[in-house]
């Protein structure tokens, strides 16, 4: 079982066992007890960093776990490659492909990535798409893993735009045997072959995968409830008519009365506070944002360590 040279576009791009692996790897990154082959698995390699969308969080923490591994980071914006624009895709790609040893990027159509993966030989990382946010849900389930342990059977409710996030951990929930319930406004519900691609993973682990327009349904017997942003980049134009739309799915205390004791609450960031979440638990000891947050640097290590190092197996 080895990741070597592998593309990482979605969460489903690995098995169950690989997520496993690389959990374990994070653990030791997080511990800074990594063993010899993972310490500077990275020596001699350059990775770039191809940012068509602004980026805290995926750039700081790919950028510092490219250097920690003793690889070099080429970070690139869109300004200054023109992806598709100045230049076409496939020819980014087989440049970079002479020069580099993987490609992370974080784009705005997912289609994006599938051409950069068709036509470079290195590995492409999925740093963020408007299908997939992967490295986010590995840094995530990641932090309940931490928190719980055994992850099968436990249950998560994600609250907002049924959009790439909810897919990703749709999807990763699926695989691992996680229940995960879906609450989105009317007109907002994950893509249908998602929610298909889901249900057929879900068969094979026993999770269950459910969707709902219904917020406190959702939290009822939750263990974990998650949101995000109600406005992505690229839908600024619609961020008023969204506010509306989402009226009634913002997590805060009133919403928490619904749920479980002891809930945690989870949130990939930025936030917008007021809107999605209140300040009130978004600054909560129960919620996990730092964490995760924090988890996205030991996670791609491990990532990063798999498909370019070689090390994992």
């Amino acid at each position: 079982m080895s990741l070597l040279g592998r593309d990482f576009l979605s969460v489903t791009d690995v098995t169950a066992e690989e997520v496993r692996m690389l959990f374990e790897a994070a653990q030791r990154f997080k511990r800074r007890a990594p063993n010899e082959r993972e310490r500077a698995c990275l020596l001699g390699n350059s990775v770039a960093l191809l940012f068509e969308k602004p980026s805290l969080r995926t750039r700081v923490t790919f950028e510092l776990a490219v250097a920690q591994l003793g690889g070099y980071p080429v970070v690139l914006t869109q300004s200054e490659i023109g992806l598709g624009q100045r230049e076409a895709v496939k020819d980014v790609a087989r440049n970079l492909d002479r020069w580099v040893n993987a490609i992370v990027a974080r784009v705005y159509a997912h289609q994006t990535l599938e051409e950069l993966a068709e036509w470079a030989q290195a590995p492409v990382i999925n740093a963020l798409s408007d299908l997939e946010h992967p490295c986010q849900a590995l840094a995530d389930l990641f932090t309940l893993w931490e928190l719980w342990g055994e992850l099968k059977g436990r249950r998560l409710t994600f609250i907002g735009d049924g959009f790439n996030m909810a897919h990703s951990l749709m999807l990763l929930c699926a695989l691992l045997g996680v229940h995960c319930t879906v609450a989105t406004p009317k007109g907002y519900e994950p893509k249908p072959t998602i929610m298909r691609k889901a249900q057929r993973l879900a068969e094979q682990t026993g999770a269950r995968i459910t969707l709902t327009n219904d917020p406190v349904a959702a939290v009822r017997d939750a263990e974990a409830i998650y949101t995000d942003v109600w406005t992505s980049m690229g839908q600024e134009a619609e961020a008023e008519k969204r506010r509306r739309d989402f009226a009634g799915f913002q997590v805060n205390t009133e919403l928490l009365r619904h749920a479980p004791q002891g809930v945690v609450v989870m949130h990939c960031l930025p936030a917008h506070r007021g809107e999605e979440i209140t300040d009130e638990v978004l600054d909560a000891p129960f919620c996990l944002a730092w964490e995760q947050a924090e988890n996205r640097l030991h996670v791609q290590k491990a990532l990063l360590a798999g498909l370019v190092g070689g090390v994992l197996s």
